[in-house]
């Protein structure tokens, strides 16, 4: 019962084609349609084979930085086999929303960031466990280092000096280290300092109505109140008195100088209405992605403004009504839901009639059996399986044992490193093997180990060439010959790219025609 029932924040397998590998999803949101079906709205996992080759190759680029960094390398270690299928659990994050129907869910897996300090082979030794350090933009197709990685190993360790020994003398610039900003022995007393306080926000609320843009802003003395209530004026006070040595008087002169009272705003005041709506919409899209809103909403902002303006704008009472209208939300939605096991036939299963071998892939009745009937497993090459699903294109009757092919639908790839699979990982040839390719090797595989499907014609599997005719003209056949001194015929096949001297061959064509 509890493994059918999925919630939200669950990672599950989804299905949204008979051959092709499960999508990976992380469950965000389940809702229910106006017909009775369950929807689930779903963050984007993507694989190795879904993205193009140029930034599969920055992708390992950047696991191998990783893997320099580290102080006990671990990838030299493994074997080539554990290679290809680390590859299989790698994944990448996304920030793409899906909607899916729940029925088509096939499972619960494990995703989790990358961790430094872990060994790849954990990833290898759990079922259904994948593994992701960087993010996909489907519609940009880039990648990104994940800004939300823990940062854990010897890169973002402070280097601790020696501890000195009792009685040792600490020879360090502590003016360098650090700044003193109150002393908490100072002569005054508690009072004398809450009552400096006190005349701090009276100036404050004084300045505020005096300011023209504050007296929009807080059009009432209440609000001009609370606003120099604030920290950002307690904070100016007190480094007001800390700078004066504690003289109050000394201090009081410094909040009122000639020029008027001293005006303290935070980010609360500096931010107009629209910006602040503007922050609200951004936060609800990208959450917490600083960067992101920074770029996509508020570019004349810094980034240090940002998130100052976050913390306050969490002590407000619009962020605790929004706070209230999303638990209100989240509890009229679904927070789980029962999806019972999947056990329908896939129509990519070869079904047996009287011991032999029936249908394959669409193909005719005894089609398998008379084109490759004792076929072995195109993953772990067995001979021997409960039950066979034909896999690759249809022509090349190629087949999956039970293993392999659960392999195939969970992680995209097949077990064992074979020439089928992708560029990356083929072998390099031999330069001294001039024999012609096989075309009946194995399944004719895309860039990214997805079996191409064609229409079951071993014509179809063959690209259509064009001819085509480069046709000198009669000029240029004679030019040949009457300018041989001047074109150099074998110089410049060789040097293909440097032009010619056209005019220079027209001239001596006219001068040969006009002289003969």
């Amino acid at each position: 019962m509890a493994a059918n029932m999925y919630r939200v924040g669950d990672y599950v397998f989804f299905e949204n084609s008979s051959s092709n590998p499960y999508l990976i999803r992380r469950i965000e949101e389940l809702n229910k349609t106006a017909s009775g079906n369950v929807e689930a709205k779903v963050v984007c996992f993507y694989r190795r084979r879904d993205i193009s080759h140029s930034l599969i190759q920055l992708a390992d680029k950047h696991a191998k930085e990783l893997e320099e960094e580290k102080e006990s390398p671990t990838e030299t270690d493994l074997t080539e086999k554990q290679k290809h299928q680390l590859r299989h659990r790698e994944l990448f994050l996304s920030r793409q929303y899906e909607s899916l129907p729940a029925t088509h869910i096939r499972g619960k897996c494990s995703v989790a960031l990358l961790n430094e300090t872990e060994a790849v082979l954990s990833y290898l030794d759990k079922e259904d466990t994948f593994f992701y350090s960087l993010v996909y933009d489907p519609t940009q197709k880039t990648l990104l280092a994940d800004k939300g990685e823990i940062r854990v190993g010897p890169r973002f360790q402070a280097d601790v000096p020696e501890m000195l020994q009792e009685g040792e003398a600490d020879d360090r610039d502590q003016s360098k280290l650090e700044e003193k900003l109150w002393d908490p022995e100072c002569p005054l007393t508690n009072k004398q300092i809450d009552q400096f306080l006190v005349v701090a926000r009276a100036v404050g609320t004084f300045a505020r109505a005096l300011d023209c843009s504050s007296s929009v802003r807080q059009p009432s003395l209440h609000m001009s109140a609370a606003a120099a209530s604030r920290d950002i004026t307690l904070f100016h006070a007190m480094d007001t008195l800390h700078r004066h040595n504690y003289d109050l008087s000394s201090a009081l002169s410094v909040l009122v100088p000639a020029g008027g009272p001293v005006l303290c705003r935070d980010e609360m005041e500096e931010w107009s209405a629209s910006e602040a709506a503007m922050f609200e919409e951004a936060l609800e899209k990208y959450g917490k992605d600083f960067n992101d809103i920074r770029q996509d909403f508020l570019p004349w902002k810094s980034l240090t403004s940002i998130i100052e303006y976050y913390y306050m704008w969490k002590t407000t009472d619009r962020y605790v009504q929004q706070k209230r209208l999303k638990a209100a939300e989240a509890e009229s939605k679904l927070k789980q839901v029962y999806i019972p096991t999947y056990n329908k036939p896939n129509p990519n299963q070869i079904s047996m009639t009287n011991g032999k071998m029936a249908t394959v892939n669409g193909a005719g009745p005894g089609a398998y059996h008379a084109a490759g009937g004792g076929r072995a497993c195109e993953s772990c090459y067995t001979m021997q399986s409960a039950q066979w699903y034909s896999w690759g294109p249809p022509n090349m009757q190629c087949r999956l044992c039970v293993s392999c092919w659960m392999y195939w639908k969970k992680y995209g790839g097949l077990k064992m490193p074979s020439r089928a699979e992708a560029p990356e990982e083929r072998t390099s040839p031999s330069p001294a093997s001039n024999e012609p390719r096989s075309r009946s090797h194995g399944p004719r595989q895309s860039n990214h180990m997805v079996p191409m499907r064609n229409s079951g014609s071993p014509k179809s599997s063959m690209k259509t060439k064009q001819a085509f005719l480069l046709q000198a003209t009669r000029l240029t056949k004679l030019a040949r010959h009457m300018c041989r001194d001047i074109i150099r015929l074998r110089r410049a096949a060789r040097r293909p790219f440097v032009p010619i001297n056209c005019g220079a061959i027209k001239a001596e064509c006219k001068s040969s025609f006009n002289s003969s």
